[in-house]
Parts: C-alpha cells; structure tokens; sequence
C-alpha cells in the first residue's frame, strides 16, 4: 500500500464515518483542515499534500465539487500552530490533518471532538497522551465507508 492510498483511506474513512452520524442535516461538503509548520510548498510538503489529493480523488472526493482543503502553514514558527488549529477549528473542519509533531501538539489541543490524523514520525501517540492506545486511539468513531453522493 502507498502512501497516497493510506492517507486518502485514512481520511476517506473518518469523512464517511462523519456523514453517516451527520445524515439528518443538509449536506454541506466536508473541510479537511491540514496544518503544517513549515511552508506548503517545500519539497516534502508538497509530495504530502499532492498524496493526500490524488489519494482522495481516487475515492471520488474531488477538491472544490465535493470537499474542501483548508491549508495552513506556521511559516517555520510552531508557536503559530495554536492559532492556525483554534482557526480551523471555528471554520467546522470535519477533520484535521497534523504534519509533524508540533502540529499534531496544537490539532490535540484545540479540539477532541474533531478527528485528527497525524503525520509525526518522531512521536510515541500513546506516551504523549494523545491517544489512549493505539488499537483503541479514542475520539469520534467512524461508521462505515460510503463515497460521495456526485452533486447534480
């Protein structure tokens, strides 16, 4: 499995779990908020975010028709991450997206009722207390997989 395929699955299934458990009300297109500390467009980054769009095309969301990704970077200042989280946090986001551990800090503090997947290669989850184990993380369950209704 690639990276790309992980990351869309990963999302796809917390999107589908929360529009399962969101049926009753009108359907507005779910936010993925990703938050970086260094800039968007740095080799790795980019590759990232590039994953994270082809691995989400390829389940039918498609950027601007069905989902929207709200990207924020700290522009190399951690310190900046709070705010750019509490931000997306006020906008609904459906789900956050951390890349490294400074931004996986700033998502776990703003919020544990928005599901977060964290990139952090350096992290133990379950020692930093963001997740209670790591076969049972905690937070908003998932429901099922179901694609995108296409708009008319």
């Amino acid at each position: 499995m690639d990276r790309r395929t992980f990351i869309g699955g990963v999302v796809f299934n917390i999107l589908a779990g929360s529009s399962i458990v969101d049926a009753q009300q009108p359907r507005k297109m779910p936010v993925v908020g990703i938050m970086i500390t260094t800039a968007l467009t740095t080799g790795m980054n980019a590759q990232t975010i590039a994953a994270l769009r082809a691995g989400l095309r390829e389940l039918g969301y498609v950027e601007g028709q069905n989902i929207v990704l709200e990207l924020r970077s700290a522009g190399g200042k951690p310190e900046a991450l709070g705010g750019l989280a509490e931000e997306l946090v006020r906008l609904n986001a459906t789900i956050l997206c951390a890349f490294g551990p400074a931004a996986v800090r700033a998502a776990v503090a703003a919020t544990r009722t928005i599901p977060i997947v964290a990139l952090d290669l350096e992290t133990d989850p379950v020692q930093a207390g963001w997740a209670k184990s790591l076969a049972h993380p905690g937070g908003k369950p998932c429901y099922g997989i179901r694609r995108p209704v296409p708009h008319s």
